[in-house]
């Protein structure tokens, strides 16, 4: 599932996004605190982070700054409730990715989160991969040599995944970590019966094991119908 990092120290606020994420299948680390907030973003693979300004602790915009001049790259969208024109050109400024005011509407801010995974992929459109290989991020959709199929929780964010960097070898660990919350206890063999469900329903091509390294797609072989 997709991965959020929610940094937020609001309980009605983190409450309410709690259930909203688990209700779009996704998956939520909340921290309440700017310096432990630090530590979760620079120390996990979460797909999204989002960040309040008014933090204790640690502000969020120099929270922002310290992670971004240590060479984290992980999108950041800023929530808050400052709208003056210096606060949202600062947020800019020190590598928020987007910036949407407070109070929003969730349906928003799941397609801002949408739109934020886009570009990290560098795809301009909501489709990852192309006419035979291909994940949307928006009807939760993987489509392979023509079938549509619709994508639950897990198995939509195993695929994304790795069709964010198609090609990319990910490791046990590196899957685990996306695919089941930060330190959350996972079996041992979780991930290969997840990668099991998806080659049984798709093909045993659509994902290739990398001997002792881990595995990975390759949109070739999904175009070639090359094995494994």
């Amino acid at each position: 599932m997709t991965r959020i990092l929610l940094i937020e120290d609001d309980p009605q606020i983190g409450q309410s996004l709690l259930h909203a994420f688990k209700d779009a299948d996704f998956s939520v680390d909340w921290v309440r605190h700017g310096i432990a907030g630090h530590t979760a973003l620079t120390s996990t693979e979460d797909t999204v982070a989002l960040l309040d300004l008014g933090l204790p602790g640690m502000d969020g915009i120099e929270l922002l700054k310290t992670a971004r001049a240590s060479g984290n790259a992980v999108p950041v969208s800023i929530l808050t409730a400052r709208d003056d024109l210096d606060s949202r050109v600062q947020g800019l400024d020190v590598g928020a990715d987007d910036y949407l005011l407070k109070p929003f509407d969730v349906p928003e801010l799941l397609a801002r989160i949408r739109a934020v995974i886009r570009r990290k992929a560098g795809y301009a459109s909501s489709r990852l991969g192309h006419d035979s290989l291909c994940l949307d991020l928006d009807k939760r959709t993987l489509t392979r040599n023509g079938t549509e199929t619709v994508l639950f929780t897990r198995k939509f964010a195993l695929m994304l995944a790795f069709l964010e960097r198609p090609g990319t070898i990910l490791s046990r660990e590196q899957l685990e970590d996306r695919l089941y919350g930060w330190g959350k206890e996972v079996e041992s063999n979780a991930v290969d019966v997840l990668i099991h469900s998806v080659r049984k329903k798709f093909g045993q091509t659509v994902i290739r094991n990398v001997r002792r390294l881990g595995w990975t797609v390759m949109l070739h072989d999904a175009a070639e119908g090359q094995t494994p």
